[in-house]
C-alpha cells in the first residue's frame, strides 16, 4: 500500500502546484486534464513492462484489450 500512498501524494503535490501556478486564473476541465496527463504515461510504462503485449497490458490495467487499443490510438501509441 505504500506505493499507492506515494502515487496519491505525488498527485496531491502536483495539483497543489498547479493551483499555485494558476496565479488567480480560473481552471477548467481539471478532471480530464489530470486523466490525460496520467493515462498516457501509465499505458506507456505498462506496455514496456509487458514488452508490448497488449493482452497482458490490458489485464494489468483492468481494461478490455479493445479499450486499451482505442486509448493507445488516441495517444498515438500505435
Amino acid at each position: 500500500m505504500q506505493n499507492n500512498e506515494h502515487i496519491s501524494q505525488s498527485v496531491r503535490l502536483a495539483m497543489e502546484q498547479y493551483f499555485r501556478d494558476l496565479d488567480g486564473e480560473t481552471p477548467s476541465s481539471i478532471y480530464d486534464m489530470v486523466l490525460a496527463c496520467v493515462e498516457k504515461p501509465l499505458i506507456e510504462v505498462v506496455l514496456v513492462h509487458t514488452q508490448g503485449n497488449q493482452t497482458r497490458a490490458a489485464e494489468l490495467l483492468g481494461l478490455n484489450r479493445n479499450t486499451l487499443r482505442k486509448k493507445m490510438k488516441s495517444y498515438d501509441l500505435i
